[in-house]
Order: C-alpha cells, then structure tokens, then sequence
C-alpha cells in the first residue's frame, strides 16, 4: 500500500513538473500589421494567390513571451503544420492572417513557420486549430481599423502623432497598444505593427507586462493606403 501511494505521488509531481515546464511563458503578444506599410517598403510585397487582401490590419501572429522578455521557441520538433487541422479556418486565415511575401503563395508557409516558431510552445493550452481559432477570435474582438478611423485617424497616406494613434486605438479597443514602426521608399516612419498583450490563457486581453524591444517610431507617423 505504501508503495502504492509513493508510485502515486511519484506520478502526480511528474505530471505537474511536466506541465509546469510545458507552459514556459507568462503572456502573449497578438501582433498585427497593417499591409500598407509592409508594402509600401523598397523590398515591397506579392499579394497571395488568393488576391489582394483587404484594407485592415492582418495578423502576423500570437507569441508567447516572458515577463523578462525573453520567449519560447520551436519547443515541439515533431508538431509539424498540417493544413487539414485547420481546414475549417482556412477562408478565414486567407482573409484575416495573409501573406504578403514573395513569391506569391497560399500562406502555408507563413502559417506554419507561426506555428512551428510560437504555437508549439503553446500547447498545454492550444492544439493546432485551437491556435489559430484564438488568434483570430481576438483580433476580431478588437476592432482595431474601425477604433482608428472612429477618432479621424485614416489609412490615406496622412501623418499622425504616436499620441494620436495609440488614444484613438485605447479609446476605441479598451486597450493601448504597442506601435511599431518601419520606413516607406523616401524615409518616412509609418504604422506597421500593433502589439496588444494577452493572458497566459490566451483568451483574455491585459495590460503589457513588458514591452517589445524594437526601435521607437517618431511623432509623425504616416498612415499609408493599401
């Protein structure tokens, strides 16, 4: 008997130990981008094979983070993408989590490497489709594009101040963003990426705990048309 409740609690501090190693995160990053300004680079962009996507922010992806910066990668070599796991979801990725790499292709690659990279390191919450579904569940649930146009800030190639672009998202989404910046043809600082922050859960959004490490945009920002 005695040795039967060791082998019990042997197992048990395993399963724990085991879970509490597989959770190697304390947050996500939802980032999103805008696809003007991916293209509007001098490496410029291909729209897929599916065609032009629309005019809104597309997701680039969910990535679990620590709280000291650092985070998880490719925690699950034999987790490969399989596209028939999220065949339900593929209008929906095409639509709302598109490639703009080129060649032109049909966004497997890109999918996969998000996948591969950051939702394996996931997945004591998350199989593959539950990844994805999260993704795009909380991207919807923000609203980022119709919060910015709200308050007058609008994707026609205008000029706003980090300010105006970060009060009119909060005001609108609840939540203030991280914005990251790149440079058009001409040297222009102009949106490109938003990072909004996520519970360890993954179905709630927070306040950042941290945030990323990239270079500052200036205070006038170009909102460009795609």
């Amino acid at each position: 008997m005695a040795a039967s409740r060791l082998s019990l609690a042997l197992l048990l501090v395993l399963a724990v130990a085991g879970r509490a190693a597989a959770q190697d995160y304390d947050f996500f990053y939802l980032v999103l981008q805008w696809p003007g300004s991916y293209c509007d680079t001098k490496q410029s962009c291909c729209y897929p094979k599916s065609g032009k996507p629309a005019a809104d922010f597309g997701i680039h992806g969910l990535w679990p983070n620590r709280d000291d910066g650092s985070y998880p990668q490719n925690c699950d070599p034999n987790a490969d993408f399989d596209p028939s796991k999220v065949s339900d979801l593929l209008s929906s990725l095409r639509a709302k989590w598109p490639t703009l790499a080129c060649p032109s292709n049909d966004g497997t690659t890109f999918w996969s490497h998000e996948w591969e990279k950051h939702g394996t390191c996931a997945e004591d919450i998350f199989d593959e489709h539950g990844y994805f579904q999260a993704a795009l569940r909380l991207r919807d649930q923000l609203g980022v594009l119709r919060a910015l146009t709200s308050a007058g800030v609008n994707p026609d190639g205008g000029y706003y101040t980090l300010a105006q672009i970060k009060n009119a998202i909060s005001k609108g989404t609840g939540f203030e963003p991280y914005v990251e910046c790149n440079t058009d043809e001409a040297g222009n600082s102009q949106l490109y990426q938003l990072y909004f922050c996520v519970n360890a859960a993954g179905d709630s959004f927070i306040d950042c705990p941290v945030l990323p490490n990239s270079k500052p945009c200036g205070n006038r920002i170009e909102f460009p048309a795609f």
